[in-house]
């Protein structure tokens, strides 16, 4: 099975385009799977019983969350790794380092190269819509299957010109 991407034609609202319709393309979430599901099919497959499932699901998640506030970056068993990180404004002198610089937390995920290769791996197809929400056009991906290894921004830290600190090289997850 393969990724499913919507492609709507949009009238834009910002931009040098304002006011012209372009095609914008975001992946279908089918559904956010409850806790129930994914426990249910790891039973199935690995012959444990739910409720050992259950009690290493939450014990699992706490360890994650606790080591992880503990500033370790933990691992997630065939995913990658999560971290917490912070977004903060450069200042030039210390005097004027404080909490108040920080502009956001955030959760920072990378993912290992098995999922990366799976995502690689995997078939993109994308159906488009025009502004009438008609399909339009269908197409299978002929790409070569590159994944992004940059993060989406500059960095973690801003200075208060707004320019951007060191890549950190991690993905957020979101």
């Amino acid at each position: 099975m393969g990724i499913k991407v919507k492609a709507r034609q949009t009238k834009l609202a910002i931009g040098p385009s304002a006011g012209q319709y372009r095609f914008i393309m975001i992946a279908d979430i089918y559904s956010t799977l409850k806790p129930e599901k994914v426990i249910s099919e790891a039973s199935l497959r690995s012959g444990i019983a739910k409720g050992t499932i259950t009690a290493t699901w939450e014990a699992i998640g706490d360890v994650i969350k606790n080591w992880a506030t503990e500033g370790h970056s933990v691992p997630i068993p065939g995913l990658g790794t999560m971290r917490f990180g912070v977004r903060a404004t450069a200042v030039e002198d210390v005097d004027d380092v404080s909490t108040s610089l920080i502009t956001s937390r955030r959760v920072i995920f990378t993912p290992s190269t098995d999922i990366k290769q799976e995502l690689k791996d995997t078939s993109i197809n994308i159906t488009c819509y025009d502004k009438d929400g008609n399909i339009v056009k269908q197409v299978n991906s002929a790409d070569d299957g590159s994944v992004d290894e940059e993060p989406d921004d500059s960095g973690s830290t801003t200075g208060p010109d707004g320019t951007g600190g060191e890549d950190d090289g991690d993905h957020q997850l979101g």
